[in-house]
C-alpha cells in the first residue's frame, strides 16, 4: 500500500526534531554539540534527498509547502531554527530550488507579524537564500514581501520592532544596487504600483523606499521634456495632429511611460492645455484627438463617452466669457467677446450633441460657479448659448434635463420689475430675448407632455413675452429689423407659429416665381430673387432655426432637380445656402448633407444646371471644409468625369476646374492622412484621363512631403503610402517631368520618375503627322467625310494644330474655302465645318488636342523667325482663344504649364504663356476691371449678383465656339443652352492655374524676369485667392533652395501678393511694420540685415497671440471666413512667410531665432521664458531644413564645451543643473540647460520626418565626441523624452537610437577611469528595454555589454542574460577587483543555486 507524501515527510522530519522526556522536562538546559547538530542535519538531508529524488516534478511545490507548514506548526524557536538550517542547506546544495522555498515561506498563512520569532527567523532564512533566485522571481517575491509588510498595523509594541526589522533587511538587500539581484527598474515598478505618487510607504521601511524611489528621479528627468506643461500647439497646424498632445480622458494627465517618479507637474491634470485648445476656433477635431473621443460611436448606446473633465473645462470657459463680458463695453462690434461667445456656442452644441458632455450637469455646474459672483453683463449671451442647444434638442429629450436652466435664471435675473424690450434693429436684441425664448420652449414642452411642471412667465420677462405674442399676430413682417429672427428663435418647436416667420425668410430668397432674371450665357434664366440673407440675420437665428432653413433649401433644390425645372435657382438662394454651410454646428444638414445627399440626388436626376451650381459654390464660396469632405468630393468628380452627359464644354470645364482647386488646395498635413484612406483603391481619387489633374496631384504630393519632411532621411518610396498612388497615376496617364521641375521633388519622388521614364514623341514626328493631316484636310472635298475623318474616335489629336496652320498660312479661316463640286469656295462655310468637327470631338477628347497643340506650339515658336512672324503667331493664338472661342485661356495655359519641355524649349513654352497673358489686352483688361470693381468679402455683400452680371455683360464667357459661328455669313443662331453661372469667370478660374504657372517659372532661372512682369500685371488677382498666405508659405518653403540667392524675386512675390490685399485688410494684419519699412527696400547695394530686436518682436507677436492677449497683436476678424481657422495659426504662418522673405540665409535666420532665448535679450521676460521657447519651436519647425538644422550645431557646441568635457569645470550634481525649470527659478541656469530646454521645445513641435534625422545626428555627429559621463548624460537627457514618439511613429529610428546609446556608453566606459553615475545610466537603459525596444536590439548590444567594466556589466547583465553565457568569467573578473563591500552574489539565471564567490562592485 502506497504511503502518502505527508506520512513520509512526517517520518523524515519528526525523527530529527523528536526529543527525550528529560529534555522536555528541563527545557533550555540541554544543548546539542555543534557536531551532533551537523550529524542530525546531514542525516535529515540524506533521508530527504533520497525521498525527493523519487518525487515526480509536479509534486515538488506541494512537498515544499508541506515542509514549510510543518516548520510553522512547531512552537519551539530552536526546532524552527534547526529546520530552517536544514532548508538552507538543501538550497545551498542545490537540492531545493530557492525560488520555490522563498515563495512557500512568504506565502504561508502561519507567517504573521504577531509570531515575532517565527517572523524574524523566516526572513533571516529568506535573506540567506534569495541570492539564488532568478531576477523575475526576485521581483515577484519583492511584491509579496511588500504586501506582507502592509499587514503590520501602524501601532505595535516597541518590544517587537527589533524582531520585525528582519523583513526590512530583506527588502534592503533586494534593493541593494550592488547586490544586483534584479534590475532596480523592476523593483521601482513594483514599489510604485503599491505606493503611487503621493502615497507614503510603510513605517517599518522608514526612508528605505523613498530613498530608493528618489534614486530614480534622474531617470524620470532624462525621460521628461523640459517645461512640457508650458508647451502649447497651434490648432490645425500639421504638428497638432501627432501623438505629442494626447491626454488621458479621465484624468487629463500626460500618458507617461513607466512607473517613474516624474516631476509633480507632469502628474497634474493638464487643464491649461485642454482649455487653451478648446478656446481656439475650429479645434473640436483636435480635442477629440487629444482625448481619444470617437464621434462614430454616437449611435451606439453602450458607447456613450461622457467626459467629465471636458465638461468642466467647457463650464470654465463659459465663466471666463462671463468675466470678459463684464469688462467689454460693446458687443456687436466683432470684438473678442462676440467671437468668443460665437465660438462657445458652436463648441457646446458639438460636445453635448455627441454626448461627450451632459447638458444638465453643465448647467448645474455653471450655477455653482457663478453663484455669488455677480457677473450679470454676459447673462444674455450665456442664455443665447443655452438656447441654441435647448431649442434643437428639447423635443427629443426629457423636460427634466432642461429645468436646471431656471435655477440659472433665478441667479442671473434678480430684477423685480419688467426688463424693457431692447432695440430690435440691432442684432444683439436676439440675445436679450434668449431667456424669454427658453421659457417659451420649456413651456411648450411641458404642454405637449401634459406635464405638471408648467412654469408661469417670470414677471421680469413679461414685456418681452408680450412683444413676441403681438409680433406673431402681425402678419406682415419686414426684413429690415430682427423681428423675424426673434419669432423663429422663440417658436421653432411650435409648427403653427413657426411657419409664418420661416415662410417670410424662405420666400425672400426663393423669389415669388413670377419674376425672372437672366444669368450669364445664352438662354439661361433664373428665379428673380438676388439679395441673399445677410450674415447678421443668419447669426441671429438659433441653430434650430438655421437647421430648418437649410433643410428647407436642400429639399427644394432636390425637388427642383427631380422636376427638371428649366428655371435656374434664384441667386439669393444659392448665396444664402453657401452662407449657411459656414456654420459648423449644423454640419450634419450642412456640408455633410451637401456632399452625401444633395450632390448624389442632383446627379441622379441629371440636373446638370444645379450640379454646375453646386460645384461653383464649392469652388468660390466654401470655407474651412474638413479635408475628408473635400477628398470625397474629388472622388465624386473623378467618377462624374466618366459619365457621357458631362462631356459638355461648360460642365466639363467646371468639373476639371473644381477638381484642380480641390487638389491644389490640400494642406500639406492633410495629404497623407486623406490619401492613406484610399490605399486599397487609389483609382477613386485619381483621374483616369486628365494628365493635368494627375500632374497637379503629384506636385501637391511633392510639396506636402517636402513641407512635412515626410521623406527626410529616406531615398526611396518603397513601402510608403505614395507608391501605389504614383504607380496608378503612371498607369492612367503616363508622363515625364522636366529636369528643372524634377530637381525640386523630394529625392524618393525623383528616383521614382527617373525609374519610370516614359518615351516622348519626337517633335519631328509630330510635325510630320500635322503636315500629313493638313494635306488630307486640303484635299478632301466632301463635308461629311471631313467631319467624320477629323472627329473619328482614335484618330490622332491634331485638329487644333491644323486650325493653327490654316490661320497661319492664310490670315483668316474664312479665306480658306474648299470646293463643293464646281462651286466657288464659300468663305464662311469652313467655320460651320470646323465647329461641327469640334462639337463631334467633344469636350473630354478635345483636352488631348489641346495637349498636342501645346507641344506643337512650342516647336513652332522655337523655329519661327521672330519679329513679325512672332507677332503673327501670338495674334493667331489670341484669336483662337478670344475671337473664335476654340479653347479657353485657363485650359490652354494649364496645358502649356504642365508640359515637360527641357532647356530652350521650356523657355519658349514660358515665353508663349507670358505673351498669351500679357501681349494682347484681352486678358489684362478683364483682370484689371474685375479687380477694380469687386471685393473678395462676399459674405458682407448684398449686391454681388449685380456686379457679376455687369462684368459678364462686358466680358461674356463664350464656351461653345461662338466665335466660329459668328464668322459664318449669315451668323449661325446660337443653340447652346448655358448652365447657370453665379460666381465664376475666366479670372477666378485662372487663379489656381496662375499658382501653378508661378511655380513653373520659379523652377527655371532664365525666366525670372518674365515672372516679375507677370506679377506686376496680374498679381492683383491674388486679392481673390482664398489662401494667399498659405500659397506664399508653401511656395517660399518648397522653393527655398531655388530662391536662396534670388532675394529680389522673393521680395517681388511677397510684395505682389500682399499688396493685392492691402485695400481689403486692416493695417498690421500680416507683415510687421519693421519689415514693410526696411524689408521691401529693393536696393541691391544696401541689403537690410535685421538685428536681434527685430526677431524678438516677431516672436513676441506670436507669444502674445497664443497667450490670448487683448487687444491682440493682429486685428480681430471673423475666423469663419478667414484663410486660417484661428489667431495662432494665422500668426504662425505670417511669421514664417516674413522670415522666409528676408534677404538673409536660412542658417542665419535660424541662429537669430535661437538667440532670442539663448542670448540675454531685454525684450524677453524671464518669467515667461518657456512660452517664448514654445513659440520658437513652432516657428522654426515650420520653416525649411536650413533654418532648423542649426540647432544641431548649438547642441554640438554645448556637448563639446568644457562644462561637459572636463570634470573640474562642473559644479554640483549634474541632474540638478540639467533641470531647466528649477535652475531658471533659482537664477542658476547655464547655457547647457537653456539649449536642452530649447531643443526639447523644438523637437516637441517637430514632425516625425524632422525627428527622423536624430539617429543620424547621434551616430555621425555626437557619438565621436561623447567621451565623458556628463556628455553621455546630456545626450540621454536630450533624446530620451522622444523615444515614445519614435515608438509610435517610426520604430526603426527608435531601435537605431537604442543601439547608439550603448555605443556611446562603451566609448565613455573606455575613456573614463571612474564612473559616478552608473546607476542612473543603467536605470535609463532598462527603461528603454522595458518600455520601448524589448529584445529587438539585444543582439547588437550584447557584444557591447560584454566589453564594459565588471560593475557595469553586472548591472546590465539582465539585458543580455550574460549570466547564462559566462558566470565564471564574470565572477572571476569581480573576484580580482578591489572589494569595498562583500555581498551574496546573484545566481546565474540558468542554475538557480547560489555561488559562494563574493562579488564586489568596483566603481
Amino acid at each position: 500500500m502506497a504511503i502518502s507524501m505527508e506520512s513520509q515527510l512526517q517520518t523524515i522530519f519528526e525523527d530529527v526534531v523528536k526529543t527525550e522526556v528529560i529534555e522536555e522536562a528541563f527545557a533550555g538546559m540541554f544543548m546539542d554539540t555543534a557536531e551532533s547538530e551537523r550529524m542530525k542535519l546531514i542525516s535529515c538531508l540524506g533521508a530527504f534527498r533520497q525521498y525527493w529524488s523519487t518525487l515526480p516534478q509536479e509534486s515538488h511545490e506541494q512537498c515544499v509547502k508541506w515542509i514549510v507548514r510543518f516548520i510553522h506548526g512547531q512552537h519551539s524557536p530552536k526546532r524552527i531554527s534547526f529546520l530552517y538550517d536544514c532548508l538552507a542547506m538543501a538550497v545551498e546544495t542545490s537540492l531545493l530550488p530557492p525560488r520555490m522555498v522563498c515563495q512557500a515561506l512568504v506565502n504561508s498563512d502561519s507567517l504573521e507579524w504577531e509570531r515575532t520569532q517565527l517572523w524574524a527567523l523566516t526572513f533571516r532564512l529568506f535573506r540567506k537564500i534569495i541570492g539564488g533566485v532568478d531576477y523575475k522571481g526576485v521581483r515577484d517575491l519583492l511584491k509579496t514581501v511588500l504586501d506582507k509588510i502592509q499587514t503590520i498595523p501602524n501601532v505595535v509594541s516597541s518590544a517587537v520592532v527589533q524582531q520585525l526589522l528582519a523583513v526590512r533587511e530583506v527588502v534592503e538587500y533586494i534593493l541593494d544596487r550592488n547586490a544586483c539581484l534584479l534590475p532596480a527598474y523592476l523593483a521601482v515598478t513594483e514599489i510604485r504600483k503599491l505606493y503611487p505618487e503621493g502615497a507614503l510607504s510603510h513605517w517599518l521601511l522608514g526612508s528605505l523606499i523613498s530613498d530608493f524611489v528618489d534614486s530614480f528621479r534622474p531617470t524620470a528627468r532624462i525621460n521628461s521634456i523640459c517645461g512640457r506643461c508650458s508647451l502649447l500647439p497651434v490648432v490645425n497646424n500639421s504638428g497638432a495632429i501627432c501623438n505629442s498632445w494626447k491626454l488621458d480622458p479621465t484624468t487629463l494627465r500626460f500618458p507617461l511611460k513607466g512607473m517613474l517618479p516624474y516631476d509633480k507637474d507632469l502628474f497634474d491634470p493638464q487643464t491649461g492645455l485642454l482649455r487653451y485648445v478648446l478656446e481656439q476656433p475650429y479645434s473640436r477635431d483636435m480635442v477629440c484627438n487629444m482625448l481619444g473621443l470617437n464621434k462614430q460611436t454616437l449611435n451606439i448606446a453602450q458607447h456613450k463617452q461622457r467626459c467629465p473633465v471636458l465638461e468642466d473645462q467647457l463650464v470654465d470657459l463659459v465663466v471666463y466669457a462671463m468675466e470678459r463680458s463684464e469688462t467689454e463695453e460693446q458687443f456687436d462690434d466683432g470684438g473678442t467677446s462676440q467671437l468668443l461667445w460665437q465660438h462657445l456656442s458652436s463648441q457646446l452644441i458639438f460636445f453635448v450633441l455627441f454626448q461627450f458632455a451632459s447638458f444638465p450637469h453643465m448647467v448645474l455646474s455653471l450655477h455653482q460657479k457663478l453663484a455669488g459672483r455677480d457677473l450679470i453683463k454676459g447673462r444674455d449671451h450665456l442664455m443665447w448659448v443655452l438656447l441654441q442647444f435647448i431649442s434643437g434638442s428639447i423635443q427629443k429629450n426629457a423636460l427634466a434635463d432642461f429645468l436646471p436652466v431656471m435655477k440659472l435664471f433665478d441667479l442671473l435675473y434678480p430684477e423685480k420689475e419688467c426688463i424693457p424690450v431692447p432695440d430690435i434693429n440691432k442684432p444683439q436684441s436676439t440675445h436679450s430675448f434668449a431667456m424669454t425664448c427658453i421659457w417659451i420652449h420649456l413651456n411648450r414642452k411641458a404642454q405637449s407632455d401634459n406635464s405638471k411642471l408648467q412654469i408661469p412667465i417670470p414677471h421680469s420677462l413679461r414685456l418681452h413675452h408680450e412683444f413676441l405674442q403681438q409680433s406673431l399676430r402681425n402678419k406682415s413682417l419686414p426684413m429690415t429689423d430682427y423681428k423675424i429672427a426673434l419669432l423663429c428663435n422663440a417658436y421653432s418647436t411650435n409648427s403653427e407659429c413657426f411657419t409664418l416667420p420661416m415662410g417670410v425668410l424662405v420666400e425672400t430668397i426663393y423669389g415669388n416665381g413670377s419674376v425672372r432674371i437672366p444669368l450669364p450665357g445664352t438662354n439661361c434664366m433664373a428665379q428673380g430673387s438676388v439679395t441673399p440673407l445677410p450674415m447678421n440675420l443668419l447669426d441671429s437665428l438659433t441653430v434650430h432655426a438655421k437647421m430648418s432653413l437649410i433643410h428647407s433649401i436642400a429639399t427644394r433644390v432636390i425637388k427642383l432637380a427631380a422636376a427638371k425645372s428649366s428655371l435656374a435657382l434664384a441667386p439669393a438662394l444659392v448665396e444664402t445656402y453657401s452662407r449657411l454651410l459656414v456654420y459648423m454646428e449644423i454640419e450634419s444638414l450642412g456640408i455633410k448633407g451637401f456632399i452625401s445627399q444633395l450632390l448624389p440626388n442632383v446627379f441622379k436626376s441629371h440636373a446638370w444646371g444645379i450640379l454646375h451650381t453646386l460645384l461653383e459654390m464649392f469652388s468660390y464660396r466654401m470655407h474651412h471644409i474638413q479635408p475628408h469632405y473635400r477628398v470625397q468630393l474629388l472622388s465624386h468628380l473623378h467618377s462624374l468625369a466618366g459619365v457621357p452627359q458631362t462631356n459638355q464644354n461648360q460642365l466639363h470645364l467646371c468639373v476639371e476646374s473644381t477638381a484642380l482647386r480641390l487638389i491644389t488646395a490640400l494642406g500639406s498635413s492633410e495629404v497623407q492622412p486623406q490619401f492613406t484612406r484610399f490605399l486599397s483603391d487609389p483609382k477613386t481619387v485619381l483621374s483616369a484621363e486628365s494628365e493635368e489633374l494627375n500632374r497637379a496631384l503629384i506636385l501637391t504630393l511633392a510639396r506636402a512631403t517636402h513641407v512635412t519632411d515626410f521623406f527626410t532621411g529616406s531615398d526611396s518610396i518603397q513601402g510608403t503610402w505614395c507608391k501605389d498612388i504614383l504607380q496608378t497615376i503612371m498607369n492612367f496617364t503616363p508622363h515625364n517631368w522636366a529636369s528643372h521641375t524634377l530637381s525640386c521633388f523630394p529625392a524618393p519622388l525623383q528616383a521614382f520618375f527617373k525609374a519610370n521614364n516614359v518615351p516622348q514623341e519626337s517633335r519631328f514626328n509630330l510635325k510630320k503627322n500635322v503636315e500629313e493631316e493638313y494635306r488630307k484636310w486640303k484635299s478632301m472635298t466632301n463635308e461629311n467625310d471631313i467631319i467624320t475623318h477629323f472627329s473619328m474616335q482614335g484618330s490622332p489629336p491634331l485638329f487644333l494644330c491644323l486650325l493653327w496652320k490654316m490661320l497661319l498660312e492664310t490670315d483668316h479661316i474664312n479665306q480658306i474655302g474648299f470646293r463643293r463640286g464646281n462651286q466657288t469656295p464659300d468663305p464662311g462655310h469652313v467655320f460651320a465645318v470646323v465647329g461641327r468637327v469640334l462639337e463631334r470631338i467633344g469636350a473630354r477628347a478635345l483636352v488631348a488636342h489641346v495637349r498636342t497643340f501645346a507641344d506643337f506650339l512650342v516647336y513652332e515658336f522655337s523655329t519661327s523667325a521672330g519679329g513679325q512672324q512672332l507677332n503673327k503667331c501670338i495674334e493667331i493664338l489670341n484669336d483662337m482663344v478670344w475671337k473664335y472661342n476654340i479653347v479657353t485661356l485657363d485650359r490652354l495655359i494649364l496645358c502649356l504649364a504642365m508640359r515637360s519641355h527641357e532647356g530652350n524649349e521650356a523657355q519658349v513654352c514660358y515665353f508663349i504663356i507670358q505673351l498669351l497673358l500679357l501681349k494682347p489686352n484681352d486678358f489684362r483688361n478683364r483682370v484689371s476691371d474685375f479687380v477694380k470693381e469687386n471685393a473678395p468679402e462676399h459674405w458682407l455683400q448684398s449686391d454681388w449678383h449685380t456686379k457679376h452680371m455687369s462684368y459678364h455683360k462686358k466680358y461674356p464667357e463664350k464656351l461653345y465656339f461662338e466665335g466660329l459661328a459668328e464668322q459664318v455669313s449669315p451668323p449661325m443662331p446660337q443653340q447652346s443652352q448655358y448652365l447657370p453661372i453665379y460666381f465664376g469667370n475666366v479670372c477666378l478660374r485662372f487663379l489656381p492655374v496662375f499658382d501653378i504657372v508661378i511655380h513653373r517659372f520659379l523652377e527655371l532661372l532664365p525666366v525670372s524676369k518674365s515672372l516679375e512682369t507677370l506679377l506686376d500685371h496680374l498679381g492683383g488677382l491674388y486679392k481673390f485667392h482664398d489662401r494667399p498666405v498659405t500659397y506664399l508659405y508653401n511656395t517660399l518653403h518648397y522653393y527655398e533652395r531655388h530662391l536662396r540667392d534670388r532675394t529680389n524675386l522673393k521680395r517681388k512675390l511677397v510684395h505682389a501678393i500682399m499688396s493685392s490685399l492691402k485695400d481689403n485688410r486692416t493695417p498690421g494684419w500680416c507683415l510687421s511694420e519693421t519689415y514693410l519699412k526696411f524689408g521691401m527696400n529693393p536696393r541691391e547695394d544696401n541689403v537690410w540685415i535685421p538685428d536681434d530686436t527685430y526677431y524678438c518682436k516677431l516672436i513676441g507677436r506670436l507669444v502674445d497671440t497664443m497667450a490670448g492677449k487683448s487687444p491682440g497683436p493682429f486685428p480681430n476678424c471673423d475666423w469663419r471666413f478667414n484663410e486660417f481657422p484661428n489667431p495662432a495659426a494665422h500668426a504662425l504662418h505670417v511669421t514664417c512667410v516674413e522670415l522666409m522673405a528676408l534677404a538673409v540665409p536660412g542658417k542665419d535666420v535660424g541662429n537669430a531665432l535661437l538667440n532670442v532665448v539663448l542670448k540675454s535679450q531685454p525684450l524677453v521676460p524671464r518669467e515667461n521664458i518657456t512660452a517664448w521657447m514654445n513659440a520658437i519651436g513652432l516657428v522654426i519647425t515650420a520653416l525649411p531644413e536650413p533654418y532648423w538644422i542649426v540647432l544641431q550645431d548649438r547642441i554640438v557646441s554645448v556637448v563639446s564645451s568644457p562644462v561637459l568635457t572636463t570634470e573640474t569645470e562642473w559644479v554640483g550634481y549634474p541632474f540638478q543643473l540639467l533641470d531647466f525649470t528649477a535652475c531658471h527659478q533659482s537664477y542658476s541656469e547655464m547655457c547647457c540647460s537653456y539649449v536642452l530646454a530649447l531643443s526639447h521645445a523644438v523637437w516637441h513641435h517637430s514632425s516625425i520626418g524632422q525627428l527622423s534625422l536624430i539617429p543620424k545626428f547621434l551616430t555621425e555627429v555626437l557619438k565621436p565626441i561623447v567621451k565623458t559621463e556628463f556628455q553621455l548624460l546630456y545626450v540621454y537627457h536630450l533624446v530620451g523624452p522622444f523615444l515614445q514618439r519614435f515608438q509610435q511613429e517610426r520604430t526603426r529610428c527608435m531601435l537605431e537610437i537604442g543601439v547608439a546609446f550603448y555605443e556611446m556608453l562603451q566609448a565613455v566606459d573606455q575613456h573614463c577611469t571612474h564612473l559616478s553615475y552608473m546607476d542612473p545610466v543603467c536605470d535609463f537603459l532598462y527603461h528603454i528595454k522595458y518600455m520601448f525596444t524589448g529584445d529587438s536590439v539585444k543582439d547588437q548590444v550584447e557584444k557591447i555589454i560584454c566589453n564594459l567594466r565588471p560593475a557595469m556589466k553586472l548591472r546590465l547583465r539582465f539585458i543580455t542574460h550574460i549570466s547564462k553565457m559566462e558566470p565564471a568569467a564574470s565572477a572571476a573578473a569581480n573576484a580580482n577587483a578591489p572589494q569595498p563591500n562583500t555581498v551574496s552574489s546573484p545566481a546565474p539565471q540558468s542554475n538557480p543555486g547560489p555561488s559562494n564567490v563574493p562579488l564586489s562592485v568596483a566603481q
